[in-house]
């Protein structure tokens, strides 16, 4: 029986770059509760910027955020895994030096930004509507760090290779969409995450569905009996997906409601 409903947002439930949950998908998520089924939201996405974008039902469902670097459900923290402060302090001195490259670095309290440009700061405070705290030094950062996020404003393609050779061996590092990629500790992703959730919950794969788009939501889809690959993402995902859809709450509704 199908028990837990998981996807990804920016591409998949968010589409044609919205920031914002449609009021709709809200009603679904109550009905969806009321039957028994649990909704979660999986994303790159800081856990406070989460319970902003499902306020209305942000007591419901369950969250696989930072990539799966911290899995929550009604206030209960199921995972979170820490990465190495040395490692962190690593990856920030070399990318703050590459041209076009920000960073976003994720406590569970909090996301921190030390930005260079208005463009970044504006894009993190007004257009995602993050929780960040801007700090002089990333050192200053009082908390333990799930996930350092690399936004390259210019195109991740054009630094993600770099990236992944200088850093890839030492963490978990996954493209999450046309500007960002994430880094986490080793062995964590959107997989490790549905895999908390179903060991919480004591379900099977074969009782769950995943929706997603891009890369970082391949081992969440792997992870799943009922995989389901947006129609605009890339063919290489697409081969994760038992499933194409174009729409994330059309087909929910279809199929449970």
């Amino acid at each position: 029986m199908m028990k837990l409903i998981a996807s990804d947002l920016d591409g998949t439930l968010l589409l044609n770059g919205a920031q914002r949950v449609d009021k709709s998908m809200f009603a679904t998520i109550k009905e969806l509760t009321k039957k028994g089924y649990i909704f979660a939201a999986a994303s790159g996405r800081h856990i406070v910027s989460l319970y902003r974008l499902f306020e209305p039902v942000c007591e419901d469902i369950a969250y696989i955020s930072e990539n799966g670097g911290l899995v929550k459900y009604k206030g209960i923290t199921i995972s979170k895994t820490i990465m190495d402060y040395n490692l962190v302090m690593d990856i920030i001195g070399d990318v703050y030096q590459i041209p076009n490259c920000e960073l976003l670095v994720s406590g569970e309290n909090s996301a921190y930004i030390k930005p260079k440009t208005e463009t970044y700061l504006n894009r993190m405070t007004k257009i995602v509507n993050y929780k960040t705290t801007i700090v002089d030094n990333f050192r200053d950062i009082p908390e333990e760090i799930v996930k350092v996020s690399v936004c390259d404003l210019s195109g991740i393609e054009h630094s993600k290779d770099y990236l992944i050779k200088q850093w890839g061996d030492k963490c978990a590092a996954t493209v999450s969409g046309a500007l960002y990629l994430d880094f986490m500790a080793k062995g964590v992703s959107k997989g490790t995450g549905i895999e908390s959730l179903q060991h919480y919950f004591n379900i099977s794969p074969k009782d769950c569905i995943a929706f997603g788009d891009n890369y970082n939501d391949i081992p969440m889809l792997d992870k799943v009996y009922y995989s389901y690959v947006m129609e605009q993402a890339d063919d290489k995902v697409k081969e994760h997906g038992k499933y194409i859809c174009s729409h994330v709450e059309e087909m929910i509704k279809r199929k449970f409601l």
